[in-house]
């Protein structure tokens, strides 16, 4: 029989930080909310949550590669807002925050999530920042517990 590791979405005893882009803040306000209720539901206590704002979603990269060297989080979820615009600057941006954010995954070990939505306009924005499960702030904060949790279980297979 194959082993097989499901989703574990038991957040007891995990630390997880988070970096939050304070550009569209109406809207990732309300994702960081999302991802607190999450973190919350699933066990992560408010003390073994840290919180970063930075400037936009660009920075994010930075934050979380200094949280991940600390060696101290579990996971680390990185939320932001890019609303597409009369210029191509969205795709820059998205483009190099999915990749940071991907490299220090790869590069660190500490499952570093992307949360940072990509909408074509303002609805679509509030759309994903609604209230609930449906929150994609609620969503990265779910894929951190889960990648945090088989992070643990992958290190006991060495």
């Amino acid at each position: 029989m194959p082993v097989t590791f499901n989703e574990d979405l038991d957040g007891s005893g995990l630390r997880v930080a988070i970096a939050v882009s304070r550009f569209r803040s109406v809207i990732t306000e309300r994702m960081l909310a999302g991802a607190l209720e999450a973190l919350a539901e699933h066990g992560v206590d408010d003390e073994s949550v840290t919180i970063a704002w930075v400037p936009g979603s660009f920075e994010l990269t930075f934050a979380a590669r200094r949280f991940a060297e600390t060696g101290k989080f579990d996971a680390i979820l990185c939320i932001g807002c890019v609303i597409k615009g009369e210029t191509d600057h969205n795709e820059y941006i998205n483009n190099q925050a999915a990749r940071g954010i991907a490299e220090i995954s790869e590069q660190l070990g500490v499952p570093t999530i992307f949360g940072v939505i990509t909408p074509n306009n303002f609805e679509q924005a509030i759309a994903r920042a609604g209230e609930g499960t449906t929150n994609k702030g609620y969503e990265a904060a779910l894929t951190g517990i889960v990648m945090a949790n088989l992070r643990k279980k992958l290190a006991e297979l060495r």
